[in-house]
């Protein structure tokens, strides 16, 4: 809970002080020009409003949706999210330095041009853009801790609330503020919780149904940082780190903490000349593009064998025979080898979905008349009995119905088979044998059950288990390699497309204007902000 209180204060301080010193700044320019600021907070008041209802209103949707919809929804904002931080933090890292200039230079404008209403719309969407991204890192901060939303709520609340002070600090000319060393320091805790997010979502996908793929644990943390203690409930509520990280969850961490890091921290006076810059690029896009060419050739197709279509069975007679499920047309079959003369070929018939130990499996059935493997007739109590495995039939007796009866035989067996795919599940040849009675003190024909026959056979159950186990572990393996060769080659490929666009856009930039990019590269005055 320590964690998440401090991972939303430092939220609540980051985006609430950009807001603030928006206000200030542009307050401070009025105040400066003999200009009223009541237009400027009446458009900053609107702005805070609507945020607190866009916040508000998905937070009451999100509740209200089944569970399958909220970890949908969840997933959404939490991707929004991570998206608001990260341009946010890339963005105020190259700008800040420019954000006081910028802003009294569009407050004049909105002056010239419309007056106050024209300087109550800036401030409105100035702060609003702020706002909403607030809102929404902080509801996505919040669904990630399931269970202390309301510590998330008072962290982030507490963040405002100094980032307020500090705003009317700035704004009264009584502090100084380093934004460069702000911006930094903040935005790298904000890229290891924005990196949390990604986990969080990843995990959220993964229940809402749209991510199967890279659900193995890749590690297990619980044994240095348990949930209850003040380490777990830093590195949980404010990192958004799990005890039992997903390997999807550890890659997105990584193939989103790295890149972001590199590129808010690579020193200002490390940067590359431009066109040693459109070399780098290349050489990365090559780089990925290699890569991903690389997984999704080279990664072997390893994993476990899955139980085929072929299961060997026992009859209840003691025979060996197999069950082989098979095709025929647009049709399923079942052929039984054994244990009489002949092979037994059955065409199945779809009789629904069933789960047998987590496995989606297809149930196939079919009912077939067979040999009743009885002909006697008349037929006594103590056959009758023998037949039934020592217990007569319901309705019969030695008083009432002593016998001996006219019997007609008549037998089905039923095959049901569940397959997942091509793989044989569980089966089973199940017969009933009915004996139509008449006679012996019946006053009416009397439709009796007299149990199975010898042939009926079914999977063994230790079997059946096994089979279910080795389709797990084969689908698994499936998906992880889905992972490497597929879905991670697409996002190294996008990745290398990326970068090529940045390198081409750079070579297309005139040598005036990189001389003048290079030149702010160079000597960036970010160094303190006074509003005055």
């Amino acid at each position: 809970m320590q964690g998440i209180f401090v991972g939303t204060f430092l939220i609540g301080l980051r985006e609430g002080l950009e807001a603030t010193l928006i206000v200030s700044i542009v307050g401070a320019f009025l105040k400066r020009n003999d200009k009223p600021v009541r237009p400027m907070f009446i458009g900053v008041g609107l702005a805070v409003a609507i945020s607190i209802a866009v916040g508000t209103g998905l937070e009451v949707v999100s509740a209200s949706l089944p569970q399958r919809q909220q970890e949908m929804l969840e997933t959404v904002i939490g991707a929004i999210a991570v998206v608001f931080v990260t341009t946010m933090i890339i963005w105020m890292n190259r700008y800040a330095f420019r954000m006081k200039g910028e802003l009294e230079r569009e407050a004049a404008q909105a002056i010239n041009s419309g007056g106050a209403f024209a300087l109550a719309v800036m401030a409105f969407l100035a702060v609003l853009k702020e706002g909403f991204e607030t809102a929404v890192f902080l509801l996505a901060a919040a669904q990630a801790t399931h269970g202390s939303r309301w510590f998330a709520v008072l962290g982030g609340l507490a963040g405002i609330a100094v980032a307020i002070a500090l705003g009317a600090g700035i704004y009264l000319g009584s502090l100084k503020l380093d934004l460069g060393r702000f911006f930094r320091i903040t935005g790298v805790f904000l890229v290891f919780i924005a990196a949390g997010l990604v986990m969080s979502s990843l995990r959220t996908a993964h229940e809402a149904g749209w991510i199967s793929i890279g659900q193995q644990r890749a590690f297990d943390l619980s044994g240095w940082m348990p949930t209850k203690s003040v380490l777990g409930a830093l590195i949980t509520g404010m990192f958004g780190v799990p005890p039992d990280p997903r390997l999807i969850e550890v890659l997105g961490w990584l193939l989103y903490a790295v890149p972001v890091l590199i590129v808010f921290l690579w020193p200002v006076r490390l940067a590359p000349a431009p066109v040693a810059k459109r070399r780098i690029l290349v050489c990365t896009a090559a780089g990925l593009a290699a890569a991903a060419a690389a997984l999704a050739v080279f990664v072997p197709a390893v994993g476990a064998d899955s139980p085929g279509p072929t299961r060997a069975v026992t009859t209840a007679g003691g025979r060996a025979a197999t069950v082989t499920v098979g095709t025929d047309g647009p049709f399923r079959t079942l052929t039984v080898t054994g244990p009489g003369d002949e092979d037994q070929h059955i065409r199945l018939d779809d009789a629904g979905q069933q789960a047998v130990d987590g496995v989606d499996v297809t149930v196939l059935q079919a009912k077939v008349s067979t040999d009743p493997g009885v002909t006697t007739t008349p037929i006594n109590l103590g056959e009758l009995a023998h037949l039934t495995g020592g217990r007569l039939p319901v309705g019969l007796g030695s008083a009432r119905t002593p016998g001996p009866f006219d019997a007609t035989w008549s037998a089905s067996t039923v095959y049901t088979v569940r397959v997942h795919g091509d793989d044989v599940v569980a089966a089973e040849g199940a017969s009933t044998r009915v004996a139509t009675l008449s006679g012996g003190g019946l006053v009416t024909p009397k439709v009796v059950s007299l149990g199975g026959l010898d042939t009926d056979w079914a999977t063994a159950t230790s079997d059946d288990d096994a089979a279910a186990a080795q389709i797990t572990q084969a689908d698994n393996d499936g998906r992880e390699r889905t992972l490497w060769t597929v879905w991670l080659p697409i996002v190294l490929g996008a990745a290398a497309v990326a970068v090529s666009c940045v390198a081409v856009r750079s070579g297309l930039k005139t040598p005036k204007t990189e001389g003048k990019q290079q030149h702010h590269g160079e000597q960036p005055k970010r160094d303190e902000i006074v509003v005055s």
